[in-house]
């Protein structure tokens, strides 16, 4: 009696082990989780995030733009040390500057997917984003180009006839083999890789900014992060030729 029962034991739960399926390599790649550099995120519990974020839609629903950029506080600035340049270069060329402080390519994809875009269809889209991806938290140098790489790609979902220049991320700390500037180099490596010679171009400024050395002077970045009004003016000059070209001008 005992052999019967432990084999009619065996034959009722060897059909339910095998309705169990096996984790196979494919399922289980299907499963990683998304890192935050493609993940939209906002920051609404920020006071003037919300409001900037609340002014901008506002303003882009009346605004007939043709170039735009994209960024972090680096782009933030032209409303502020760069003022006066963005006047000088930009102003006739219908702008609208979608810059927020201490974004990261997570804050922008979520910005996008909120109405930043409006009935935009700008001929070029300047965009510079991914040192906060570093600074804040040193994330991995592949994710924060996949984190660009989503961004381009949104906003080309959105007009896709609209030339991103995409440009490296500013180099930031004094000496080149900063981490987080050698950081930074990484990114660019691979997101050069995103030009296309058509949609997407790339351009990489750094040399308007350091010396010979690789040093990045204060008197361009006081806090060797963020460029003041000279720094704007050799952010302009260098990056025109490549802008008129996209501009058809």
């Amino acid at each position: 009696m005992l052999k019967i029962a432990t084999l009619l034991t065996a034959l009722l739960v060897c059909p339910i082990m095998a309705q169990t399926p096996a984790t196979t390599p494919a399922a289980a790649n299907e499963k990683k989780p998304i890192h935050s550099a493609v993940t939209p995120a906002h920051k609404l519990n920020t006071g003037w995030w919300k409001n900037r974020h609340q002014q901008k839609l506002a303003a882009a629903q009346n605004t007939d733009c043709q170039l735009l950029f994209i960024g972090d506080s680096i782009t933030h600035g032209w409303e502020g040390a760069g003022r006066k340049v963005w006047a000088e270069y930009y102003a006739k060329r219908k702008p609208f500057n979608l810059g927020f402080s201490g974004d990261r390519t997570e804050h922008v994809l979520w910005r996008l997917n909120h109405g930043k875009l409006a009935n935009f269809k700008p001929k070029v889209a300047v965009i510079m984003i991914g040192t906060n991806n570093t600074g804040h938290s040193m994330q991995k140098a592949s994710e924060t180009a996949e984190g660009i790489k989503a961004i381009i790609t949104k906003l080309h979902q959105h007009s896709p006839d609209t030339k991103v220049l995409l440009l490296a991320i500013f180099p930031r700390c004094a000496k080149p083999n900063h981490p987080v500037r050698v950081l930074n180099t990484q990114i660019n490596t691979i997101i050069k890789t995103y030009a296309d010679g058509n949609r997407v171009h790339f351009l990489d400024l750094s040399p308007a900014f350091l010396t010979k050395d690789g040093i990045l002077p204060r008197k361009v970045m006081p806090d060797l992060l963020h460029p003041h009004a000279h720094g704007y003016r050799l952010w302009a000059k260098a990056m025109e030729p490549k802008l008129k070209e996209l501009l058809g001008e």
